[in-house]
C-alpha cells in the first residue's frame, strides 16, 4: 500500500547496526540502500548516531576521526554524511548527525532548567527519549529514514542508542521498522574457508539487547555459497533471502548495484510494506552510467595532494572523491600522490612535485606543515603546474605570493605568527576574543560574486555561487591593492565585497584557490566545477608532454579529444621522471 509522502506518521525507519569489527562499511551500506530506495521514487533521509562524547567532530584532530564534513547549514559532522550526500545526491543538515555528547548535553541542560520537574534523570527514559526525538526530527518530510548506529554492537557507549532503537519498534509499530545488521565473515587461510561464527555471535549480542535483525549484510572478501547462507539464516533466525552477501568491491560506487542484485532493497521494502516500482530496473540508469565510467577510463593523471594528515587518507576523503568524480567526467583515472607538507618543507618541493600533473593544497589547522604547503604553491606557480587551493590552500597561496612576488618580507598568517610584520591572513574582527572553539567558525554555505572574465567564473558558468566554509581567518583587505598591482586576481568576493572568496592568476594554465571547501558539494554524477577545471588542466599538461593537442580547461568543454593509450601515458610519465 502506498505511503503518504511527507506524513511523519507514515514514515518508515531503517536502522543499520554493525558487529564483529569497525570499518566494515556500515556507512556505504546505508548510503547504497538510500540510493536504491530513492530509485524507487521514495524521499529518503539518512542519519548517523555516533557514540563519542564530543558534541561534534569539529574539535577532533583528523588523525583521531578523519575528515570533518560540513553541511549546508554549518553542521560539523562525521565523514559518513559525505557518503550519504554523494550517494543520495541530496543536501542533508546538522540534524542528520547525532552524537552522545549532543544528547547528554541537551538532557543535562534541560535538567538544569527544571524541565523534568524534579524527577530523577536517568538513561531510560530521558536519554533514550532524547535520542528518539532526534530521529523523529528528521522524519517529517521523509518516506524512509535510514539511521546508521555508529560503533560496534557490544560497545558500552553505544548501549543507549541501541535501547532507543529497540524502543522505536514499540513506538511506531513493527511494520514500520527494519533492522539491518552488517557483520564480518572472515576467511581463515589455514582452514581454507569462510567462518560465520563471528557474525552469529554479533547477532546474538544484538538480540541480547532486544533487537532481532530482519536483514543480515555479510561482509567478506569472497562470495558466500548457498550452504553458508543457509547456515547463517538458520542460526540467526533470519529469512534466507534476507542474508545478503557484500563482497569487497573495486569502487564504492559499485556497491549499490551489487546489493541491488543481491536483493537488499527488495527485502527491506517488503519488510516495510513499501510498494514495488513498475518494471524491474528502477531509476538506476544514471548510477549504472557512473559505474560504467569507472571501468572505461583510459590513461591517468597524477595529482599531488599536499596535506598535513596524509598518513590517514580519510582526513581528505571528500577531496579525493572529488578528484575521482572529475576524472570520471574526463575519462581518466586520477592517481593521488600523497605528499606530507612537512616533507616538502624539509626536502623542497621540486624533488616530489616534478612528476605530477597537478597539485591540490587542502585545508587544515595549526602551523605544522604550513611552510611545506607554501613551497608547493611556489613550485606550482613558477612551473605552471595546475593548482587548486582549498581553504588553508588559499591562505598558503596568499602567503607565498606576498613573500615572493609582492616583496612583503616575513608575510604570514596571524594564526601562525601573531606578531609577523605582514599578516596577509588575519582573524575576522568578531573572532578575536573567542575562547570556546567549538562551532564558532564561519561555517556552512555562503554566497560569492564571481568576477566576469576570470577562470573561476568560466569554471562555474554562473555569476553567483554558494560554497561551504569552515574557517576563522580571512585575507587581510589592507593588502588587496598591493596584490592586484602584481597581477593577483580576486576572482570572487562576498556580496558586500568585504571577504575574499576566490583568487587566481591570469598568466597561469590553472591557478585557482578558494576560501571555501568545494569538495563537500561534488557528486559522482555532478563533479564540482573547480575539480573539473583542475583535472582538465592536468590532462592538458600530460598531453603537452606528448605533443598531443590539448583540451579546454574551463571545466565544461572537455569531451572532444583523442584518448591517449595507456602505453603513451606511461611513456610520458617516464619522460617526466627522467
Amino acid at each position: 500500500m502506498p505511503i503518504q509522502q511527507g506524513s511523519e506518521r507514515d514514515t518508515r525507519f531503517v536502522f543499520v547496526t554493525g558487529g564483529v569489527s569497525s570499518a566494515l562499511g556500515k556507512g556505504i551500506t546505508a548510503a547504497s540502500l538510500g540510493r536504491l530506495l530513492k530509485a524507487r521514487g521514495l524521499k529518503v533521509v539518512i542519519q548517523k548516531l555516533d557514540p563519542y562524547i564530543n558534541v561534534d567532530p569539529g574539535t577532533m584532530n583528523p588523525f583521531e576521526h578523519g575528515e570533518v564534513f560540513v553541511t549546508e547549514d554549518g553542521g560539523e559532522t562525521d565523514l559518513d554524511l559525505g557518503h550519504y550526500e554523494r550517494f543520495l545526491d541530496e543536501n542533508l543538515h546538522r540534524g542528520s548527525s547525532v552524537s552522545s555528547g549532543q544528547v547528554w548535553l541537551s538532557v543535562i541542560n534541560k535538567e538544569r532548567r527544571g524541565d523534568y520537574l524534579g524527577k530523577t534523570v536517568q538513561v531510560i527514559p530521558h536519554i533514550t527519549n532524547e535520542i528518539k526525538q532526534r530521529i523523529h526530527a528528521v522524519a517529517a518530510d521523509a518516506d524512509v529514514v535510514i539511521t546508521e548506529v555508529g560503533g560496534t554492537v557490544g560497545d558500552i557507549e553505544g548501549l543507549p542508542f541501541l535501547e532507543a532503537v529497540r524502543q522505536m519498534r514499540h513506538d511506531v509499530g513493527r511494520d514500520r521498522i527494519c533492522y539491518v545488521h552488517v557483520a564480518l565473515v572472515p576467511y581463515i587461510p589455514a582452514a581454507n574457508e569462510l567462518k560465520t561464527k563471528p557474525a552469529q555471535h554479533s547477532v546474538r549480542e544484538l538480540r541480547s539487547v532486544g533487537i532481532h535483525p530482519d536483514v543480515l549484510v555479510l561482509r567478506s572478501d569472497r562470495e558466500l555459497d548457498q550452504g553458508l547462507r543457509e547456515k547463517v539464516a538458520m542460526q540467526s533466525d533470519v529469512d534466507l533471502e534476507a542474508v545478503i552477501s557484500a563482497t569487497d568491491a573495486e569502487s564504492i560506487y559499485d556497491v549499490p548495484l551489487r546489493i541491488h542484485a543481491e536483493g537488499l532493497d527488495r527485502v527491506v521494502a517488503n519488510q516495510l510494506g513499501l510498494p514495488d516500482p513498475q518494471g524491474d530496473d528502477l531509476a538506476l540508469s544514471e548510477w549504472r552510467d557512473i559505474v560504467l565510467r569507472t571501468r572505461e577510463t583510459r590513461g591517468s593523471v597524477r595529482i599531488a595532494l599536499v596535506g598535513k594528515y596524509v598518513e590517514l587518507p580519510d582526513a581528505y576523503l571528500s577531496v579525493v572523491e572529488s578528484l575521482k568524480h572529475a576524472g570520471l567526467q574526463h575519462g581518466v583515472d586520477v592517481d593521488v600522490d600523497w605528499l606530507s607538507s612537512a616533507d616538502l618543507a624539509e626536502d623542497g618541493a621540486a624533488e616530489l612535485l616534478h612528476r605530477c600533473d597537478g597539485v591540490v593544497v587542502p585545508g587544515g589547522f595549526g602551523y605544522r606543515g604550513v611552510e611545506g604547503k607554501v613551497e608547493a604553491v611556489r613550485f606550482a606557480r613558477e612551473h605552471d603546474l595546475p593548482f587548486l587551493g582549498l581553504c588553508l590552500g588559499l591562505q598558503a597561496a596568499c602567503i607565498e605570493f606576498a613573500r615572493n612576488v609582492v616583496g612583503l618580507e616575513g608575510a604570514n598568517s596571524a594564526e601562525f605568527a601573531p606578531a609577523c610584520a605582514h599578516p596577509v591572513i588575519d582573524l575576522m574582527p568578531d573572532q578575536r576574543d573567542v575562547e570556546d572553539k567549538g562551532g564558532t567558525m564561519r561555517l556552512g554555505s555562503y554566497p560569492a560574486r564571481l568576477l566576469e572574465g576570470t577562470r573561476t567564473r568560466a569554471c562555474y558558468g554562473e555569476p553567483v555561487v554558494y560554497e561551504r566554509h569552515r574557517h576563522r581567518f580571512e585575507f587581510n583587505n589592507r593588502y588587496r591593492r598591493a596584490f592586484e598591482e602584481h597581477g593577483w586576481v580576486f576572482s570572487g568576493l562576498s556580496p558586500d565585497e568585504r571577504l575574499v572568496e576566490f583568487v587566481e592568476l591570469s598568466d597561469h594554465p590553472f591557478f585557482v584557490a578558494t576560501q571555501a571547501h568545494p569538495e563537500f558539494k561534488s557528486r559522482p554524477n555532478r563533479p564540482h566545477p573547480l575539480f573539473l577545471g583542475l583535472v582538465a588542466a592536468a590532462v592538458q599538461r600530460r598531453r603537452e608532454v606528448q605533443g598531443v593537442l590539448p583540451v579546454d580547461v574551463d571545466g565544461r568543454v572537455h569531451a572532444q579529444f583523442d584518448e591517449p593509450t595507456v602505453g603513451e601515458l606511461e611513456q610520458a610519465a617516464r619522460v617526466g621522471e627522467a
